[in-house]
């Protein structure tokens, strides 16, 4: 079995001091995908740089205390690539991918569009950047996952108050209908849809800090793990872990009946 696990960290100190790393250990993951690092190669202490029996990579952003993404793995990957060829997104470290075999796991951190409109017209760039790019990911004949923070919410189903959200960023429509593109005609699925078709409340994986939104589960599915089709068919359980709360996001774990020893699970 294939354990891989997603989480944005808002900021890898804070979510270390909370109890990260005891917990990752824990869940015996092969494969851990983490968006939002806020930091850089001098802020991380040795044990984030080295856990025992994990292989790390960062890409950090240019800017301090901004995005950033990382990787860690049980098992030494063939090629790590950290850049997407965008010096636009490749300062912010928003793409990191592992290949091992015939498996590649992507870490993807989209831009959020909330707090201006340049920057939902910076989210909209990357949207159109990576399209095209997951859709040569989804042809490739390689098994794929794209693991991240994708920054939208997909279907009503996926938050709490969507009436009162459809005219802003993360529900807006054209954001849904480039999600919808690539699921119905790009070669993805969304596996935790896959697995839990009809799921509300308990699939949510970002609460506001405002409100009281974390008590009342007023919240988002902002974090995805997209699959090829054939990967995407051995998946078996997927879970949000809400015991824990190690940032404004919960970690989305999926296994996968899948050996990375021999590459496909047939």
């Amino acid at each position: 079995m294939l354990r891989i696990i997603t989480l944005n960290l808002n900021g890898i100190r804070s979510a270390w001091r909370k109890g990260l790393y005891s917990w990752s250990v824990a869940q015996n993951a092969h494969i851990i995908c983490l968006q939002e690092l806020k930091a850089q190669h001098a802020d991380l202490g040795d044990e984030m740089h080295k856990p025992d029996g994990l292989h790390t990579y960062y890409r950090y952003a240019e800017n301090k205390g901004y995005s950033g993404v990382g990787l860690w793995c049980r098992k030494k990957p063939d090629r790590v690539v950290d850049v997407l060829g965008s010096p636009e997104f490749d300062r912010e470290g928003r793409y990191l991918r592992a290949d091992f075999g015939a498996l590649s796991v992507v870490c993807l951190y989209q831009p959020s569009g909330s707090s201006s409109e340049q920057r939902q017209e910076a989210k909209f760039r990357f949207m159109a950047l990576i399209y095209p790019h997951l859709l040569e990911l989804a042809a490739s004949g390689r098994d794929v996952v794209v693991c991240g923070d994708w920054n939208i919410a997909h279907q009503e189903i996926d938050l709490k108050n969507w009436r009162s959200n459809r005219r802003n960023s993360g529900f807006l429509p054209e954001e849904r209908a480039w999600v919808s593109r690539l699921l119905n005609e790009g070669g993805w699925c969304d596996v935790y849809r896959r697995l839990h078709p009809e799921s509300t409340e308990e699939s949510y994986t970002w609460w506001s800090n405002r409100g009281q939104a974390w008590a009342k589960n007023v919240g988002w599915r902002l974090d995805y793990q997209l699959a090829t089709a054939a990967i995407a068919a051995t998946a078996r359980h997927a879970a949000v872990y809400k015991e824990q709360r190690f940032s404004d996001h919960a970690p989305l774990t999926i296994d996968y009946e899948y050996d990375l020893e021999t590459d496909r699970g047939e």
